[in-house]
């Protein structure tokens, strides 16, 4: 797509122009304006990518397009024309003729887009009925698009609900949905942050694909200069409600000018971990795990190999870091090795002691040494509990005495960064970096000698990923304690990590030190990965585009 930013799709005249826009914030947060009279304008063919941190504004730019604004943000000035036309009052009728039929949107969660309780089939067909298409025709329009966006068996497809999908199916089935009436301009709100990298590559590219045929502007609004260098023409750079920087993608990338901008690209492709300890002996030892989850009633029960001849050891001071897609394994492995699930066969031996058929008492105990922090610090935090009472709850649990817990709760949360006061807020007072500083000082109030982090920054902005990084890396330096990090990112993985684990359907196919499996991928699959992967090569692309 690099090459419409050269070519001629960059001198066609805009198909959206934003001129000044500001949109006004509550009068008790922290600033008066989500965005501060932010321009710019978006051709036909043509991607532009919206680049900033969480809070930035981005979103709300992407809303106020849609006229879908809040009342609580009303636009306090500029304006936004759309094919030569100014477009109607935020929440004004009118959109009712222009959502979906000129301008679409696709959202980040495609779950949360779809109703769990009707088929892909019929969603799709009351878009066309709300804009007046005859119901001869619904039918065939949807099994066409379906099929546009690449998914298998469109028939099956239809009649499928939500929950039968895989996230990269729901995803593009969304896709599907805000192409149905040939939208002039589609825009992308982060829809491929909680995918993994196989499926995020399959997304971006059917994305180019479907604007390639059908001649779209592209607004595209993600956190990650990676993606941006995959697609990108022209990049926008938000920070706090501000552009700050904007340009042709290659110049961009290549030769960054604001400070924050710098500081976003530096966050994509941190540098590789360098070892700094010597091999111990492990701490955690795991030989041929297997574990089979079964469903259904007699005679017809399904089995799924989850984890199939897993074997791992890991050294305490050192980070093991497993990757994989979705699917793979690699959370059900962690729930093995926290003794969430019983395993089927093979064994499990934590310092020595064989821990697969722990219970009662000496499973108790074990809980203490091994802790989890998991990927949605929201959903794994009590909205009803003050911070340093969830960060204190377990060492009490445990038998320590409550003023000596919420005394060390006290020493965690600053050892995290966060200040004294924090302790007396609730989970929903924080944003999302801080709410993961909150789960990862719980999970260190026991002293466990071993951290399981599932998937622990994937939610989080590049720039807050870092500091997350820096902050593991910080811990286990002071503590000692040896980490094993799920990811799907490629990328936070080379950071983290001494050795590397690759998953494939339940089985470990590539595992080395990762100085040696990013430099010299031995399995396909693992090659696969860090081919699909955007970041990694950051600089390259950059250059190219």
């Amino acid at each position: 797509m690099s090459e419409t930013a050269t070519g001629p799709g960059a001198a066609r005249l805009p198909l959206l122009t934003i001129d000044e826009l500001t949109v006004a914030l509550p009068p008790d947060g922290d600033r008066a304006e989500a965005v501060s009279r932010i321009s710019f304008d978006i051709a036909p063919g043509e991607t532009l990518c919206l680049v900033g941190e969480s809070g930035s504004g981005k979103s709300v730019a992407g809303q106020a397009i849609m006229g879908m604004l809040p009342h609580a943000l009303p636009v306090t000035g500029g304006t936004i024309r759309f094919d030569g036309a100014q477009l109607p009052p935020q929440r004004h009728r009118d959109f009712r003729t222009i959502r979906s039929a000129r301008i679409a949107m696709i959202f980040q969660d495609a779950g949360a887009s779809l109703n769990p309780v009707r088929t892909i089939g019929s969603q799709l067909a009351e878009v066309l009925a709300v804009h007046g298409v005859p119901r001869s025709r619904r039918r065939a329009r949807v099994l066409e698009v379906l099929h546009d966006v690449a998914l298998p068996e469109p028939e099956r497809i239809a009649r499928s609900y939500p929950h039968q999908l895989s996230g990269g199916q729901a995803q593009r089935a969304v896709i599907a949905a805000a192409l149905l009436l040939h939208p002039g301009l589609l825009i992308a709100d982060e829809p491929t942050t909680a995918l993994d990298v196989t499926t995020q590559a399959e997304i971006l590219t059917l994305i180019a694909r479907l604007q390639r045929e059908h001649n779209l502007a592209v607004l595209f609004v993600t956190h990650d200069f990676g993606v941006v260098a995959q697609i990108a023409d022209r990049v926008a750079v938000m920070q706090q409600g501000v552009l700050v920087e904007s340009g042709q993608a290659g110049d961009v990338l290549r030769n960054p000018q604001h400070p924050y901008t710098r500081k976003l690209i530096a966050a994509v492709s941190p540098a590789p971990r360098i070892l700094e300890h010597d091999e111990e002996t492990p701490i955690l030892q795991a030989r041929a795990v297997n574990l089979v989850y079964r469903s259904g009633f007699l005679g017809n029960r399904k089995a799924l190999h989850a984890v199939k001849d897993v074997t791992l050891d890991i050294a305490r001071g050192r980070t093991v870091a497993v990757v994989g897609e979705s699917g793979s394994g690699k959370s059900s492995l962690a729930r093995c090795l926290l003794r969430l699930e019983d395993i089927d066969s093979g064994s499990i031996r934590f310092k020595e002691e064989e821990i697969a058929d722990l219970t009662g008492a000496p499973l108790r105990r074990l809980r203490r040494s091994i802790q989890v922090v998991l990927q949605d610090p929201f959903s794994a935090l009590n909205p009803r509990q003050t911070v340093l009472s969830a960060v204190a709850e377990g060492p009490i649990i445990h038998g320590t005495p409550p003023a000596q817990a919420r005394a060390k709760a006290a020493e965690l949360l600053d050892l995290v960064g966060l200040s004294a006061q924090a302790g007396g807020r609730y989970p929903q007072e924080f944003s999302g970096g801080q709410r993961q500083r909150i789960c990862i000082a719980r999970a260190l109030a026991l002293e466990p000698e071993l951290l399981i982090a599932d998937e622990a920054v994937s939610a989080l902005d590049v720039s807050i990923q870092a500091q997350i990084l820096d902050l593991f890396a910080d811990l286990q330096s002071r503590f000692g304690f040896a980490i094993l990090f799920i990811t799907h990112d490629l990328a936070v993985a080379r950071a983290i990590a001494d050795d590397i684990l690759v998953m494939r359907a339940g089985e470990i196919v590539e595992h080395g030190p990762a100085s040696r499996v990013f430099a010299a991928p031995q399995h396909p699959y693992t090659q696969a990965l860090l081919a699909a992967a955007p970041g990694l090569d950051l600089f390259q692309k950059g250059s190219a585009a």
